[in-house]
């Protein structure tokens, strides 16, 4: 998801004549998507314009969990805001790891990390260039450029621990 620096309206990285809380436009599936999972975020997220914003997908066969990853460079935090793949919705309160309840951080392979909290919640994940979400047919969602940014950040992060 095009990385969030303002609101939609000031967000370079958006079409202009997009609106994403319109439920038509004329954007590709992955941007409409991108749309769809950016409002799952934002409503929950207070100062959601802080925030870069990319889908981390389960990190293996056997991990649940789909997320609308919201990561800020300063201060340091990692939100996961879980999402079900069939309705696009947000499933449950977001979790914020940062410096106060960051347990650990690892790369469990290429593009594949464990994140954990003080209060004994993990969370395993992948973030690709391309996120394939399954469901009626299955829908990829183009991120290539938020992954270089994300690898960035993640390789600071993993500093954190």
């Amino acid at each position: 998801m095009t990385s969030d620096r303002g609101s939609p309206d000031t967000n370079p990285g958006l079409d202009p004549g997009l609106d994403p809380y319109k439920e038509s436009s004329t954007a590709t599936d992955s941007d409409e998507m991108k749309l769809v999972l950016r409002r799952v975020f934002e409503s929950q997220i207070p100062n959601y314009g802080d925030y870069n914003l990319v889908c981390a997908t389960p990190a293996g066969d056997e991990e649940p969990g789909f997320y609308v990853l919201g990561y800020r460079w300063r201060p340091a935090e990692l939100v996961f805001a879980p999402f079900d793949v069939d309705s696009l919705a947000g499933l449950e309160a977001p979790t914020a790891v940062n410096t106060t309840n960051l347990s650990h951080t690892d790369e469990l392979a290429a593009d594949a990390y464990e994140v954990g909290t003080n209060t004994g919640r993990i969370f395993r994940f992948s973030v690709e260039p391309q996120a394939a979400l399954p469901g009626a047919g299955t829908r990829m969602l183009e991120q290539a450029a938020d992954w270089e940014d994300f690898r960035s950040f993640v390789d600071s992060y993993l500093e954190l621990a």
